[in-house]
């Protein structure tokens, strides 16, 4: 019964097509593939510096405290 009183959707206009992408010059492809080979060699400099694994740090604390004798 609520659909008696409820406001029809309207319809929704056609979808268009997507436009076509423009013509790239090779100097343009090369330049737009140097960016992009840079961004990944520093994204992947940045992701070498993590030196511990996902399970993180897997050596034995050192729980002994030593004593003023040094022993």
């Amino acid at each position: 019964m609520g659909s008696l009183f409820r406001p029809r959707m309207p319809n929704l206009p056609p979808v268009q097509p997507a436009p076509e992408p423009p013509e790239l010059t090779d100097e343009e492809k090369a330049k737009i593939r140097d960016e992009q080979n840079a961004k990944l060699r520093k994204r992947k400099g940045r992701a070498s510096t993590i030196l511990t694994s996902p399970m993180g740090d897997v050596e034995e604390p050192e729980i002994q405290k030593k004593t003023l004798l040094g022993s």
